[in-house]
């Protein structure tokens, strides 16, 4: 069922075409400014007044004249008139705000969907290299990216979830040489042990597991340990398999999965590290220096021009994100999004100025970056630093076993990415309307047990006479209902799921504002189907809002 805004939509875009051919475009409905003005405005007169060299109230009235002859504002809207120099304001009649209900009950679970647009997007995120347990930090980036693909999903978007990682390199080297220590007895504060060893306890478990010559077998990778304390290359791979093992149990708790893993040392075996500076060398835009290779990035906007190859013959770590990056362009994704941590901030003008370099046909802006900042812990009023599992940060594992998924999740979240966030772990586990997720889940559980109480079947609430909801509390939560799909398409846009927070948060209000006022299960027959019927999409949108968080709706709490 299309819904009454994009039928009205419809209408204007037509009577725009007729009044001035190629201006459909223009076709757009704004909030007004206050309430008491409307439901919709609509500035078009005043953007085309110039170009048709006409007065902008006058070109209103005749767009006015136009829309009122048109059936579908005949049959939804109750007054258009024209305001200052040329707004146009709509008011709405009872039966249009009430068919909202209507269409969530319809559409259900895709209420706020969008049809599959044919694009395709890569959303990169987690991408932890396997040295330790995941931390707080990637939790707040596996429930961004997750929240994120969902986003994109509800727009109609094809979504790949890939994380990358890097199972070679120093950090590697560290963790073999870490469990190599172990394996032999050592542990921290002796003699023996480096002093750029890992020091959590999970060192111990992998050394342990190696001796026993165990088999761990992760989603991407699995691996029989040797059981030889003096084979580095054993030690190694398991090491590795057994903290991706580790990885993935954290993702589980956190209902994540991947669509796929993409490793860096691949680049360099696959040689697509190597092709992708010979063609930047070919184009002519890098040069050497001090016995190194540079990257004239400076001719793309970067403060300065960045070494590429090193005196020692190694490359910088961004090289390989340029041949990654020319991957993902290769593999068909036209939109890339990265979810970093604020410190990788320095890596986006250089990444970006090698694709340009590389001439292969990738945009400008490619690919989108979402940094965030880290996580501060606090429980029993106190910041908490370390974890006995890792050693020296809390862990992704810990928080979720402290408060909840759900909890975990929402709360990392409800706030913009870039902003500091502190989760207070005692909150989190509080039953009450401080705790915001459990203020929407209680919302969402509150109606169930009230469409348990009645007894029907909520897909019989369909076709219900909703003239009953005339209420202001009923107009005001219909009104709210109505906005979800734009609040979708706007947060997809701003890669901004702390937007859906908040709208839930204020729907729950809204929900409980109009229960403390309205009684549902009233003797009248007519008004309890139709207010059930705008309790039970109500319930269904902050079920599909909480779904796009990755956070459950409980029909008990």
């Amino acid at each position: 069922m299309q819904s009454v805004k994009n039928q009205l939509l419809e209408t204007l875009a037509i009577c725009l075409e007729q009044i001035a051919p190629g201006s459909a475009s223009k076709a757009a409905f704004e909030s007004p400014k206050m309430a008491a003005h409307g439901d919709y405005a609509i500035t078009a007169a005043m953007q085309l007044a110039k170009p048709l060299k006409q007065n902008p109230r006058q070109l209103g009235e005749q767009l006015r004249a136009a829309l009122l002859q048109q059936p579908c504002f005949t049959q939804w809207v109750q007054d258009v008139d024209i305001a200052g120099p040329g707004f146009i304001n709509i008011r709405l009649k009872p039966s249009a705000k009430q068919e909202v209900v209507r269409t969530v009950l319809t559409q259900g679970e895709r209420y706020g969907y969008q049809a599959d647009n044919g694009q395709r997007i890569l959303v990169e995120f987690v991408s932890a290299n396997p040295t330790g347990p995941l931390h707080v930090g990637h939790g707040r980036q596996a429930a961004l990216g997750d929240a994120i693909c969902q986003l994109f999903s509800t727009q109609g978007w094809n979504v790949h979830r890939e994380f990358y990682y890097n199972d070679a390199g120093v950090q590697i080297q560290t963790l073999a040489n870490s469990t190599q220590c172990r394996a032999k007895g050592f542990k921290p504060g002796d003699a023996e042990w480096p002093e750029s060893a890992y020091n959590g306890d999970y060192i111990a478990d992998i050394a342990s597991d190696f001796i026993a010559q165990s088999t761990v077998t992760a989603d991407d990778r699995s691996f029989t340990a040797s059981g030889d304390v003096e084979d580095m290359e054993s030690i190694r791979n398991f090491a590795v398999a057994y903290l991706r093992r580790e990885q993935d149990k954290d993702l589980q708790a956190f209902n994540l999965k991947f669509d796929a893993y993409y490793l860096e040392s691949s680049l360099y075996t696959s040689g697509r590290v190597e092709n992708a500076v010979n063609k930047l060398i070919a184009n002519g835009k890098t040069y050497e220096k001090d016995g190194a290779l540079w990257l004239k990035s400076t001719d793309y906007g970067d403060d300065k021009d960045r070494v590429m190859k090193k005196q020692d013959g190694t490359y910088t770590y961004f090289v390989p994100d340029v041949a990654y990056h020319i991957t993902k362009w290769e593999r068909g994704y036209t939109k890339v999004v990265n979810i970093q941590g604020t410190d990788h901030h320095g890596t986006i003008a250089r990444v970006r100025a090698g694709l340009q370099a590389a001439d292969v046909g990738i945009p400008q802006g490619y690919p989108d970056y979402v940094l965030h900042t880290m996580v501060r812990v606090v429980k029993g009023g106190e910041e908490v630093k370390i974890s006995k599992r890792a050693g020296s940060y809390v862990t992704l594992r810990d928080l979720i076993e402290w408060t909840s998924k759900d909890a975990v999740r929402f709360f990392l979240l409800s706030r913009k990415p870039d902003t500091e966030y502190t989760f207070d772990v005692d909150l989190a586990v509080q039953k009450n309307n401080d705790n915001p997720v459990y203020y929407v889940q209680y919302a969402h559980a509150r109606i169930c047990s009230v469409l348990a109480a009645w007894g029907g079947a909520v897909e019989n609430l369909e076709n219900v006479d909703l003239s009953a909801l005339d209420s202001p509390q009923a107009q005001a939560l219909m009104q709210l209902l109505s906005k979800y799909p734009d609040m979708l398409t706007t947060a997809a846009e701003g890669f901004a799921p702390h937007d859906v927070t908040f709208y839930l948060r204020e729907l729950a209000a809204c929900y409980h504002s109009y229960y403390d006022v309205e009684r549902i299960l009233v003797e009248n027959e007519g008004v309890k189907l139709a207010r059930l019927a705008l309790v039970a999409a109500t319930a269904q949108v902050l079920h599909n809002g909480l779904a796009v968080l990755g956070v459950s709706a409980p029909h008990k709490m």
